[in-house]
């Protein structure tokens, strides 16, 4: 029911954004506005999609649906401004903004041939003592803290990406700048296309780890990248192991976390991987200013390296965390896995 509220929700602000432009002199506020509700719809739906897909596929293939997800966000990261830009350019803003609200018939569709999801056993009405339930419950896993603790230490050292004109403009200026940014995409795009591998690695804590090691890494490649070439290549290598330590993220979560603190937990993940971009763009600006652009990103990607190493090192039951030592536990007591 969340799920296709927001989705209509979408729609209503998609429809006012087309009223707003097709006015003689449209208002900016309403943009502003309008966009700051969606953020905020968008913030009460993914962790309602979130909470779904564990209900939806076998435990086994948990691992599998993950990487389906990220390779669906990847494209629409991919096709979405692209195919939004091209029509700007052949029918206009307005007609572009038609196009958009139109689009949510289908997903309308779709969710109300969906059967409802009944609520988890145990599940409990949300309250204010629910999420503090659900943060107790993260505080008290270890793995689910390494998941935070090591998304937001690459997110906040290694995130160069506002920094990125400064960058095109000491490697071939403003052609270069729209490869950078479709470049960490791309690679996601050809990591989730053949990640079928992913279902046969146990070890998701240690290769959470590694993924962002190698995030930070590639940021380092980057920041000494004398031209495109190289520089694109290691955005796209920064992007392939970013999608990878997603889609360990996502399995441990589900495997993790009880059906019924799925919502609230899902909210406390979306905090995680949300904010950390934020933070790190502001981080490499402050840097950058101090320093400078080089610098603020190569010492990011060193950072983010240190901090992985030392979140492998703090959280030895991260580091350590086996899918199949959770399915023995659950196979042993009768229970969810999430009972281990």
């Amino acid at each position: 029911m969340m799920v296709l509220a927001t989705e209509v929700a979408f729609a209503i602000l998609s429809s006012l954004l087309l009223l707003n432009a097709l006015l003689p002199e449209p208002f900016l506020w309403a943009v502003f506005v309008l966009a700051g509700a969606q953020a905020g719809l968008f913030a009460l739906q993914r962790p309602a999609l979130e909470a779904l897909l564990p209900q939806l596929v076998e435990r086994d293939d948990l691992t599998a649906a993950g990487a389906l997800s990220m390779l669906r966000g990847t494209f629409g990261m991919l096709l979405g401004p692209a195919i939004g830009g091209v029509l700007i350019v052949v029918v206009g803003l307005p007609a572009t903004f038609g196009v958009d609200a139109v689009s949510f018939a289908a997903s309308l569709v779709a969710l109300a041939l969906m059967r409802a999801s009944p609520p988890p056993i145990g599940a409990e009405r949300p309250s204010l003592r629910g999420v503090l339930d659900g943060l107790a419950f993260a505080r008290s896993r270890s793995e689910l803290i390494g998941t935070y603790v090591v998304d937001m230490v690459a997110m906040f050292f290694g995130m160069p990406q506002a920094l990125f004109p400064a960058m095109a403009e000491t490697i071939g200026g403003a052609s270069v700048l729209g490869l950078l940014y479709s470049a960490p995409a791309l690679g996601a795009l050809a990591a989730t296309a053949t990640s079928g591998w992913t279902s046969h690695v146990r070890r998701h804590g240690l290769a959470v780890i590694l993924a962002a090691t190698v995030w930070g890494l590639a940021i380092v490649g980057f920041g000494l990248a004398g031209g495109p070439i190289l520089a694109v290549a290691m955005l796209a290598v920064a992007g392939g192991a970013d999608a990878i330590s997603g889609i360990f993220r996502q399995s441990i979560w589900n495997h993790t976390v009880p059906n019924p603190l799925r919502g609230r937990l899902a909210s406390i993940e979306m905090i995680s991987y949300s904010s950390g971009p934020l933070l790190g763009n502001a981080e490499s600006g402050v840097v950058a200013g101090i320093l400078s652009v080089p610098v603020s990103v190569v010492s990011g990607g060193v950072l983010c390296v240190i901090g992985c190493v030392l979140c492998g090192v703090l959280l030895p039951a991260f580091r350590a965390y086996d899918a199949r030592d959770v399915k023995l536990a659950a196979a042993a007591t009768g229970g969810e896995e999430t009972d281990a």
